[in-house]
């Protein structure tokens, strides 16, 4: 099996990883913009070896794992020079205007687009971790416009790596995705801002900061080459979900300004459900 990753970053690593350990005799060719990365992930054995867009005709799989703004570009590309049985699936965070550049390509029924629902606040080649995708949700769009021989090919692929799969359609996945990843992302990474201009010495960050504090600003370690394109993608879906939080924003300022402890209560204690919501995903 011949798998070539294109971005060996967190994620497109991390699957090149678990193909390695499932399929030991597969090879992994990999093709990056950064040598760097790409001599990184040669050391660190995740790929066996640089690849070439010219060679993709004789790829099983191809992995399309770069900032989304890249992918609506590079995807026509990998489809004009993919062979017949090839399936390409690219994993990025936003699906409308991904399915929407591939949507007229003579190959779009080598294309599945998918968002696999995991990762860290790390990248590049040394953030690739095994098993990153064991119990994760993989949502999968348009999957109807896919052939159905490699519709199998890549549910295959995904089952093996220990991922559920869902289906859902583009626009519905840009619109949920905004409220449960892309304003998580801006609420830590504004909360960092808010910690860095008002505490001038990081000192007192470094001994104040609990584990609250680090678990809510993780993200704030995110790479913004990645999220800024992100951003920009699913700008219209994030405005909304900013005005509805910044609406609860507002409110809660407001319960603290007229001193009204009992509605400050009673708004914590509504929310605290998430708990029950949380650890049904969890089973």
């Amino acid at each position: 099996m011949k798998t070539y990753i294109i971005g060996i970053g967190l994620i497109g690593g991390s699957m090149a990883l678990d193909i390695k350990a499932l399929q030991p005799n597969s090879k992994i060719f990999g093709i990056d913009s950064s040598e760097k990365h790409l001599q990184e992930a040669m050391a660190l054995g995740i790929i066996d070896e640089p690849g070439k867009m010219e060679d993709l005709a004789t790829a099983d799989f191809v992995i399309v794992s770069v900032p989304v703004d890249v992918a609506t570009v590079l995807l026509l590309t990998v489809l004009d020079s993919i062979g017949e049985n090839t399936i390409v699936f690219e994993v990025g965070s936003t699906k409308l205007p991904i399915c929407e550049a591939v949507s007229e390509h003579p190959k779009r029924r080598n294309f599945i687009a998918t968002h696999p629902i995991a990762g860290t606040e790390f990248s590049g080649p040394s953030a690739a971790i095994k098993g990153l995708f064991q119990g994760k949700t993989n949502i999968i769009c348009e999957v109807e416009k896919t052939a159905f021989k490699l519709q199998e090919k890549a549910l295959g692929l995904f089952r093996e790596l220990g991922m559920r799969i869902r289906y859902m359609e583009p626009k519905s996945h840009d619109k949920h995705i905004a409220y449960v990843s892309h304003l998580s992302h801006i609420s830590a990474f504004m909360l960092g801002k808010t910690v860095i201009q008002k505490e001038k010495h990081e000192q007192d960050i470094f001994d104040m900061a609990g584990s609250g504090f680090e678990s809510t600003v993780r993200l704030a370690k995110s790479s913004p080459a990645m999220w800024t394109p992100i951003f920009k993608q699913n700008r219209k879906q994030v405005v909304k979900t900013l005005e509805e939080y910044i609406s609860n924003l507002t409110q809660f300022k407001d319960l603290l300004v007229n001193e009204d402890y009992t509605a400050i209560f009673e708004e914590m204690e509504s929310v605290n459900r998430i708990k029950e919501i949380l650890n049904g995903m969890g089973k």
